[in-house]
């Protein structure tokens, strides 16, 4: 059976609209209750949202072809990147710099043309020392003819399963010229569903020696951002294709043999990017939890900035429980002091005393449930 890409009607793809614009409509409902949701959020909250998700982004699209990032160094680069004064300023290495200027690129500059030069530069900031492990490989440039068919495998060495074979190396520049006239074209398509057929015709062509995977997730992103017309991310598409990896794969392949119809792998687009929205919440418990005890503090009662202080440190996982001699350190202030702003948390309802008294009285924070 021919691959898609033989068909005489590609790139002419095609799918049922009947089957999925119940899930588009799913969709575009997720997006807007979690974007109104995370409108209420302050400035600070709403970055440390973005920040948390792009970190998982970055781990998650990596993690799918086998490369391992450390999650310390990609948050502080891209703290660092965002002008947060948050996320730490642990030096980053080459690939973990290379892939946040790349995911940035994508969701922070949605708006610009996407051309050949701009994928280039993707490509040669995955790949900075012109390897792709121990093998050297072409960089910012479309894989030569030398190199032999281009086969779309996954799962370890030694046990790889081909998935289907990219187009010849000879038709790339047309075939990337097709794709991106298209992708940058002003037309009705929901971009939303556009996002699912860019990620899936680039694979299909994939046009580099490595790195198509995470390029297409990253145009994916792209396609979404412009979907909201925002810079800022509150789900990741790709940590979600993580956790669905082989149902990734399987569907790639099966709309890879056969006719140009792809609703099958629409379906499982949406729904996979439905669940990612729908997951958000969980991903992000730490920052609604902290949203929802400083609402029910400023409801009830005013704290000084020493309090503020030592609340935010404890809702963004303080170690151990809090004791007077700990908040006089987090405070920056005296034994005596730190004792009086305890008192005071306590009688707000806001600290409670833990188990044990005298000089070993520890206090832990009174956090509110999940909402209604």
């Amino acid at each position: 059976m021919p691959y898609i890409h033989e068909h005489p009607d590609w790139p002419k793809l095609r799918w049922d609209d009947a089957r999925l614009l119940p899930l588009l409509a799913d969709v575009r409902h997720r997006q807007g209750r979690l974007l109104g949701r995370m409108e209420g959020l302050g400035l600070r909250l709403r970055s440390e949202a973005t920040l948390t998700t792009l970190t998982a982004d970055v781990i998650k699209s990596s993690a799918i072809e086998g490369e391992i990032l450390d999650p310390v160094q990609v948050r502080s680069s891209l703290a660092r990147r965002l002008g947060f004064d948050f996320g730490g300023q642990v030096p980053a290495g080459q690939e973990v710099e290379g892939v946040v200027e790349m995911m940035l690129d994508a969701t922070q500059k949605y708006d610009q043309p996407l051309t050949a030069e701009r994928l280039f530069a993707w490509h040669a900031a995955l790949f900075p020392t012109g390897r792709s492990g121990l093998r050297r490989i072409t960089v910012g440039a479309w894989r030569p003819a030398d190199i032999g068919p281009m086969q779309v495998v996954s799962g370890p060495i030694g046990r790889e399963r081909i998935h289907f074979e990219a187009p010849a190396a000879d038709r790339l520049d047309r075939e990337v010229a097709l794709f991106l006239k298209w992708f940058n074209a002003d037309d009705d398509l929901d971009p939303v569903l556009k996002s699912g057929l860019a990620h899936f015709w680039f694979v299909t062509i994939h046009p580099f020696e490595d790195g198509n995977g995470r390029i297409s997730r990253a145009l994916a992103d792209l396609a979404l951002a412009r979907a909201e017309g925002m810079v800022e991310r509150y789900y990741s598409l790709s940590a979600q294709i993580e956790s669905e990896k082989k149902s990734y794969y399987l569907y790639l392949e099966q709309s890879h043999s056969g006719g140009v119809d792809i609703t099958a792998w629409l379906e499982w687009f949406l729904g996979c990017l439905g669940r990612a929205v729908a997951g958000a919440t969980d991903a992000l418990a730490a920052i609604l939890l902290k949203a929802r005890t400083w609402e029910r503090i400023n409801q009830h009662t005013s704290v000084n900035d020493r309090q503020r202080k030592v609340i935010n440190r404890l809702l963004d996982g303080f170690e151990g429980k809090l004791s007077t001699s700990k908040y006089a350190r987090l405070a920056q202030c005296s034994p005596d002091t730190a004792l009086r702003d305890i008192h005071h948390l306590m009688t707000q309802g806001i600290l409670i005393q833990s188990e044990g008294g005298g000089r070993n009285t520890r206090y832990h924070l009174v956090t509110p449930g999940p909402p209604a």
